[in-house]
């Protein structure tokens, strides 16, 4: 009995022992790490709200990053300029302009729904009167009167050129309001037109005469009006050559000899019948000489006068109501 005893508390002992050496053993094994953090989404960007605007740009629902962009986007389109078919386009950095978009868009957080708000950008005056100063002398050009010149034994009249004046405070007025307010409707320069003195239309009358031909052409402008056959002067008294112009008219006029030796010895001759000038005098700008009516009427044709242009009396007449003092003249060779 004794034996069997002893055997069992043996058992006992090293099962209890057994338990010891497991509770030990598991005291020191590390416990499973524990998850302490959590994941939270990052709040969202702060937004403009809707329906603002910033110097008439919309900026609501936007970011301040892409809500300065959108501004200073809108100041930075270029500044259109036209003058009849010419365009110019400037960019507002060249002419000095500031945008105060961050500070406006900071405002822009603090307002409620709808609200618009103004922007007015900077420049820099003295661009913007240079720039304007380089329009004007670009485009300024003076009034270019029409002129007359004989070719080819006929009058030819140049074209005129109209004048124009651009007005530089206008300029620099209208480009400053918008670059400052932002807006970009085409500017049209203001520019101011000057027409020339004479023009192909004002020109008039223009007498040519071909000597050698012994004709007077009567012309409007460049078109031709009456053509007349003339007397014209003799080989030793010839009809002088040149441009000239009407300087005097008289109606009925007397005949007074010139100092020359033809006439020496002759008397003044009063209007009426027989009068060397016949009823009309048209005097040009050589001395002496001027278109005038004969009695005469057979030396119409020919070379037989004394330098004056003879007419018969009642072409003289007719065109003694048709031209004016200051009429040009040409007298040709041919």
């Amino acid at each position: 009995m004794k034996r069997s005893g002893l055997i069992v508390s043996f058992l006992l002992a090293c099962l209890v022992a057994g338990a010891l050496a497991a509770s030990v053993l598991a005291d020191d094994t590390p416990p499973p790490p524990t998850d302490t953090t959590t994941t939270t989404p990052p709040p969202p960007p702060a937004v403009i709200a809707e329906g603002v605007t910033v110097g008439g740009v919309a900026v609501g629902g936007l970011t301040q990053e892409a809500a300065a962009e959108a501004v200073l986007g809108w100041f930075s389109r270029p500044v259109v300029l036209k003058l009849e078919k010419t365009t110019i386009m400037v960019t507002p950095d060249l002419l000095g302009t500031n945008v105060a978009a961050e500070t406006a868009v900071a405002k822009a957080f603090t307002v409620p729904a709808g609200t618009s708000l103004g922007l007015r950008a900077s420049v820099d005056k003295n661009l913007v009167n240079a720039f304007a100063a380089k329009l004007v002398n670009r485009f300024d050009r003076k009034a270019v009167d029409s002129r007359l010149l004989l070719r080819n034994f006929k009058p030819y009249v140049t074209q005129a050129v109209l004048g124009r004046k651009v007005d530089g405070r206008s300029t620099v007025r209208e480009i400053t309001d918008r670059l400052v307010h932002g807006t970009r409707a085409t500017l049209k320069l203001p520019v101011k037109y000057v027409r020339p003195q004479v023009t192909d239309d004002s020109v008039g009358p223009v007498i040519v005469i071909r000597r050698s031909s012994n004709r007077l052409t009567l012309y409007n402008g460049m078109k031709v009006w009456r053509q007349f056959a003339v007397a014209t002067g003799q080989s030793v008294y010839p009809t002088p050559l040149g441009r000239f112009q009407i300087i005097v008219k008289w109606a009925n006029p007397w005949w007074y000899p010139p100092a020359s030796p033809w006439a020496k010895g002759e008397k003044p001759v009063p209007p009426g019948p027989g009068n060397p000038l016949g009823t009309r005098w048209m005097g040009i700008s050589s001395p002496g000489v001027g278109i005038h009516g004969t009695p005469n009427d057979g030396s119409i044709g020919y070379s037989l006068s004394h330098g004056c242009v003879r007419m018969h009396i009642s072409q003289a007449e007719w065109l003694f109501e048709h031209v004016d003092i200051g009429t040009p003249v040409f007298i040709v060779a041919s």
